[in-house]
């Protein structure tokens, strides 16, 4: 099984601390030693945030600021490469051409940003197309998909399971909140609905929480499913516990 695992800058590396960046590498191994081919694409979280922050109060313009964000997000890629012990090749690939060629020699294929004006939510779904894979997960700071920010309205219900049609326009509605935050953000969820990969969206803080999504089906997030296809989850390893 193929999967591409998107994990956020702030689930990934908060802090900078180095154990939370073990943790996640130990858990795509074991996602490695069930026998999944991986991409993993990592995000920019608060540091990328507070670099910007500071650019743009240097005068810096919107793509100068774009280009920081992927460098920083390379940079905590870098981190997880240096946790995976070999695993992944040394540097993160810079397109996908280079990502698809690392999983098929059977390395960790790492990622971080590609150009400005595209975050990694949406490079995520975009290596998940290329690579055609079997599964692409957001492990967010989130537990899923909500009808709307859960950090603007305490009564947003949270999605065990819809379709990417149905995501496009979730997404569309809370972006257009202002200050609202989507655990993914729309030229993703277009992404997914056109590529037809199903997905899964969950709290990543605990990366036990990705194998056990990914190798036995259970989390507690919420799962896209492709239209047409049948209810029935098919898409983790045959594993049992």
């Amino acid at each position: 099984m193929r999967v591409v695992v998107s994990i956020g800058g702030s689930v990934l590396a908060p802090d900078l601390a180095h154990d939370r960046v073990e943790e996640h590498a130990a858990a795509i191994e074991e996602l490695a030693d069930a026998g999944c081919e991986l991409g993993a694409v990592v995000g920019g979280g608060g540091v990328a945030r507070e670099y910007i922050t500071t650019a743009r109060e240097l005068g810096a313009n919107e793509i100068e600021l774009d280009d920081i964000g992927v460098d920083v997000t390379r940079l905590n890629a870098r981190l997880l490469i240096a946790a995976l012990d070999g695993m992944a090749a040394p540097s993160p690939a810079e397109d996908y051409e280079k990502a698809g060629e690392a999983i098929r020699r059977g390395d960790v294929a790492v990622m971080g940003g590609v150009v400005a004006g595209q975050t990694t939510d949406a490079v995520s779904a975009a290596l998940a197309e290329y690579t055609d894979a079997d599964l692409l997960l957001y492990a967010t700071s989130v537990p899923g998909v909500f009808s709307a920010d859960p950090n603007e309205e305490a009564d947003a219900e949270r999605f065990e399971e819809m379709t990417a049609g149905e995501l496009v326009d979730i997404i569309a509605d809370i972006e257009m909140s202002a200050g609202s935050s989507a655990p993914v953000d729309l030229l993703a969820a277009k992404l997914i609905e056109r590529s037809g990969v199903r997905t899964i969206v969950l709290d990543g803080t605990d990366p036990s929480r990705i194998v056990d999504a990914v190798l036995y089906g259970e989390h507690d997030g919420t799962d896209i499913i492709p239209e047409g296809t049948a209810d029935q989850m098919t898409y983790w390893a045959d594993n049992e516990r």
